[in-house]
């Protein structure tokens, strides 16, 4: 656990994955490409999830679990979305393994067991879901349809990073379809909404709202909704989109239903979803030099206690107080652990803490004891005070809201530091070598002009800002008119 991480300044990369590692949440697998999540880890993300299952269940939202395997024929109906995912697929052939003849402690593929129809491993399943639709709608009184699925996904990436772009990762995937443009449009936006208001108040990230470009679209939605977020690199990170399908699914699959004027009507369709790569935006907002630096309301453990004793007599003391504190703190909601562990000296468990990102810490020894009192550290602000005993509990309800607020304002202060309006080519080139972040321009709306601005810089349009004010321009790069300006950024 001891060994000193690479600072960001360093080497922001080796930074995060050292990070990653060394504070126990992730590690890469046997399988190249694909990640362990560690209990630590894991226990962030069931906190992502839990909250995340609770506002789509306020919304109406039900679960449901689909197969893991799309026949390709499936795949293949929705021409767009089949394109777009097909150099990242993974594909079943056959079904059954035989001993090699010529070395029986090897196993080969059996030839004679190929699949009459090759399976595609989900990269995402609008295709199994929508061919299962079909069998639920008949008439409008059988929409909407509102489902969301906790799954796992796959995506064989070449060039992967722990929890940012992993072979497999888990997510949530919402499916919904609906009777009317206007509902299923009214969904996809509500739903990138519950996002931003997850990132916001619980990651505690600053995020921008609005939509794709046409290049950076889902491929088969008609529209892209997105919440994009900055990281301390100055690499923007896609944090959660939302798509306006339309009716390609339903005509791909045939899904119509009968209107209330008896008319036949293909119906309209959404999804939307977030991955573990949220544990990537999360690291790297928030995180330091010292390690992972977490919300409250995210953090598996929100107070560690650790005794600084010598010899059995001071530790049952010290113990007799910690566990008073742990009960009160527990019945006020907030998660703590004593670790009164005699494996590992005080020191040793300060920097783990630190390392793994525990909101507060709270020392007591036998002085602590005489003054009635407690050295209480926080984590955002690496500061320490001392606490009278009875006045920790109140002082640790006040801490766990003041450091939410504290780590949002943070990153928001920096985010907005790291949004540069420039006018001409020149600049927008000279601002994304030597500062980064978001970069405010005008863009005159072609596909065109994004390719060759992406070719020339590795910049792309992030995100056309909902609330982004209406100006008259020229495009930075052919001069062209623009209506308004929209981010673009180096991005994850």
């Amino acid at each position: 656990m001891g060994s000193k991480l690479t600072t960001r300044n360093q080497d922001y990369s080796k930074w995060y994955n050292e990070l990653v590692v060394n504070a126990n949440l992730a590690e890469n697998s046997a399988v190249r490409g694909c990640m362990v999540i560690k209990p630590y880890g894991y226990a962030i993300w069931e906190k992502m999830q839990a909250e995340l299952d609770r506002m789509f269940k306020e919304t109406g939202h039900e679960n449901a679990y689909f197969p893991l395997f799309v026949p390709k024929s499936l795949f293949e109906a929705e021409e767009k979305n089949a394109e777009g995912f097909a150099k990242e697929c993974a594909v079943v052939t056959h079904y059954r393994l035989k001993t090699d003849p010529e070395n029986a402690s090897k196993l080969i593929v059996d030839p004679e067991a190929k699949l009459e129809e090759e399976l595609i491993v989900r990269p995402t399943s609008e295709a199994i879901i929508w061919s299962t639709y079909k069998g639920w709608v008949q008439s409008y009184r059988d929409l909407p349809i509102l489902i969301n699925q906790w799954a796992n996904v796959v995506r064989w990436e070449m060039r992967t990073r722990l929890f940012l772009r992993t072979a497999e990762f888990l997510w949530q995937e919402g499916h919904t379809a609906h009777a009317t443009k206007a509902e299923a449009i009214a969904e996809a936006e509500q739903m990138n909404n519950i996002y931003a208001d997850f990132a916001e108040n619980f990651m505690a990230i600053p995020v921008i709202k609005g939509t794709k470009s046409e290049n950076e679209r889902f491929a088969g939605a008609l529209e892209t909704y997105c919440i994009e977020a900055l990281m301390q690199d100055g690499k923007a990170l896609q944090a959660g989109t939302s798509h306006f399908l339309g009716q390609n699914f339903a005509k791909a699959f045939d899904v119509k239903f009968a209107s209330k004027e008896g008319n036949l009507e293909y119906v309209w369709a959404t999804s939307w979803g977030v991955s573990t790569r949220l544990m990537g935006a999360l690291v790297m907002t928030h995180s330091d030099d010292q390690g992972l630096v977490l919300p409250p309301k995210l953090a598996p453990i929100q107070v560690v206690i650790v005794p600084i004793y010598k010899g059995e007599e001071q530790l049952a003391q010290i113990s007799e107080v910690a566990n008073e504190m742990v009960d009160k703190l527990k019945a006020e909601g907030v998660s703590v652990k004593y670790d009164d562990r005699d494996t590992q000296k005080p020191g040793w468990k300060f920097a783990q803490y630190e390392l793994q990102g525990v909101p507060v810490r709270i020392a007591i020894g036998p002085k602590d004891l005489e003054k009635g009192s407690v050295e209480l550290a926080r984590r955002d602000t690496l500061t320490k005070e001392i606490v009278p005993q009875e006045e920790v509990v109140e002082k640790i309800k006040g801490l766990m809201i003041e450091i939410q607020e504290n780590l949002y304002e943070r990153a928001r202060i920096f985010r907005d530091d790291h949004i540069t309006e420039v006018d001409t080519f020149e600049e927008f080139k000279e601002v994304l070598k030597s500062k980064g972040g978001f970069i405010s321009a005008h863009w005159d709306g072609t596909s065109e002009s994004e390719l060759k601005i992406k070719d020339k810089t590795k910049a792309t349009i992030r995100v056309i800002p909902l609330d982004g004010k209406k100006e008259n321009g020229a495009c930075i790069l052919t001069g062209n008119p623009s209506t308004q300006r929209v981010l673009f950024a180096k991005a994850y």
